[in-house]
């Protein structure tokens, strides 16, 4: 929320129903101030909203008086979440009853563990030395702290085996709607810019999770291309806004809420595009 044009377009934000449910897919912003008004707007206006954490809030910046890094501050964020009535990867899953349900709303935090390697490199190593020498490395490589964990690798791994239990406690006849910042398939990444950054954007781990976790639908917003794709029948949806500068570029200016249950009908999907940015 550090862009105006950004803050004006939650300001705006609106349910279209008394019932309707927000799904925020990460980035809210990069110090804590702001992800706290940006939520506490959100949650003042619809029935639940639901949040996973994106890299950006995990962000450590300089000038944030709130120093916190890696588990701490996600555990702050937590903390700040539940003070606000939002739904967090910590708390039970929602139960979504309307229309398309019923199903399991299940927010993830996952991160990465640049497992979204180039054919033929089998280690992260020399994944992460070839997109240097390239000109590729993420900001999170110098905001986002890992600690306690030696990694972000270590801590994705962590986190994996944690959610993987929840999942797998959950009836085995019920639906999910799967909420998490980064893409759990590999595909959305192939119209990258910059295919090295393809690194920093999730893991293989949950390649087979929309099947085995019977997903609705999947949420994910870490790459700023929002679009619709398809794998195994099931829709994928990024819903990221993205920077100004970024949404100013399209036709149809910053993107709305985009309606997951009831699933649209079929038409028309945004054209993919390639457009990341190196954040």
């Amino acid at each position: 929320m550090r862009y105006a044009e950004n803050r004006a377009v939650v300001e705006a934000l609106r349910p279209s129903g008394d019932e309707d449910w927000l799904l925020v897919a990460g980035d809210v912003g990069e110090h804590l101030a702001d992800v706290e008004w940006a939520l506490s707007t959100l949650a003042g206006r619809f029935r639940k909203v639901v949040w996973a954490p994106g890299n950006h809030e995990l962000w450590t910046p300089p000038d944030d008086p709130f120093q916190a890094r890696g588990a701490a501050r996600y555990e702050a964020l937590v903390r700040l979440c539940r003070e606000l009535g939002v739904v967090t990867p910590e708390d039970p899953y929602p139960l979504w009853r309307g229309e398309g349900g019923p199903v399991a709303v299940v927010p993830l935090f996952l991160l990465y563990d640049h497992s979204f390697r180039p054919p033929g490199v089998h280690s992260a190593a020399e994944a992460l030395r070839r997109a240097e020498e390239a000109g590729v490395v993420a900001t999170d490589a110098f905001l986002l702290h890992p600690d306690p964990y030696p990694t972000v690798g270590d801590w994705c791994r962590a986190r994996l085996r944690r959610t993987a239990e929840r999942l797998d406690a959950l009836p085995a006849d019920l639906p999910t709607v799967l909420v998490s910042h980064f893409p759990l398939v590999r595909e959305p990444t192939e119209v990258l810019r910059y295919p090295e950054f393809a690194l920093w954007c999730g893991t293989e781990a949950t390649a087979d999770w929309p099947v085995r976790y019977r997903a609705a639908a999947v949420v994910y917003g870490h790459l700023h291309i929002p679009r619709l794709i398809r794998k195994d029948g099931i829709a994928h949806h990024e819903v990221s806004l993205g920077y100004p500068r970024e949404w100013r570029r399209r036709a149809q200016g910053p993107r709305g809420p985009v309606r997951i249950l009831p699933a649209p009908g079929p038409g028309p999907a945004p054209a993919p595009a390639t457009e990341r940015t190196g954040t």
